[in-house]
């Protein structure tokens, strides 16, 4: 499955390097166009290449990790996703007052849901701090565990490859609705806990 990344921001380049740890291609994109990526890119290594956000959303698999604010424009005009999938990596929140955005009782992946129409959602790689997810995920002696939740089976089951791919353990906490809230930051009992899994 080709893979896509919208936003280079820390997640973004973080997952990106976790990529090229293990040679997978993937195509990295942000609202300012590949030029400005040209650094990053020769420093993460020859497998990752720097796209348009249309490039990038055209993948198999799409990560999205942008700044809250910011991603209704980092979205904007793009076609229907027509059933690919997304890793909505996204939290609710946005430094420097990493202050909650009140969303009205509504889950952050559904909003982010209303905003890539036809996408198959899966919410990961939202809970750790993104020096973790780029470092070895075998560091510890075990395989470091990701979260994922999502209401799509196949979907969840292709990311879950993915990151077993990748070296880690995934983990499914179940729909959007129960594990977007037990791993979401802040207030998820389970984000930011660095877990291993031994044996």
């Amino acid at each position: 499955m080709s893979i896509g990344i919208i936003g280079s921001g820390s997640i973004g380049s973080a997952f990106a390097r976790a990529l090229a740890r293990e040679n997978i291609e993937a195509t990295i994109a942000n609202s300012r166009g590949p030029e400005s990526l040209q650094d990053l890119v020769r420093e993460i290594g020859p497998s990752i290449n720097a796209g348009t956000v249309q490039q990038a959303a055209s993948a198999d698999i799409v990560l999205i990790a942008v700044n809250w604010t910011k991603l209704p424009q980092a979205l904007a005009g793009l076609p229907n996703w027509e059933g690919r999938i997304v890793i909505d990596a996204n939290n609710a929140i946005e430094a420097p007052a990493f202050k909650p955005f009140d969303l009205k009782g509504r889950a952050s992946s559904e909003v982010v849901g209303d905003l890539v129409p036809g996408s198959r959602l899966v919410k990961a790689l939202n809970h750790l701090p993104a020096q973790i997810v780029s470092s070895d995920p075998k560091a510890e002696g075990g395989k470091r565990v990701l979260f994922y939740s999502g209401d799509d089976a196949s979907a969840k089951a292709d990311v879950a490859a993915l990151f077993e791919q990748l070296g880690f353990f995934a983990l499914d906490l179940g729909s959007l609705a129960v594990g977007g809230q037990m791993a979401g930051f802040p207030g998820g009992p389970l984000a930011i806990h660095n877990f291993v899994k031994f044996g």
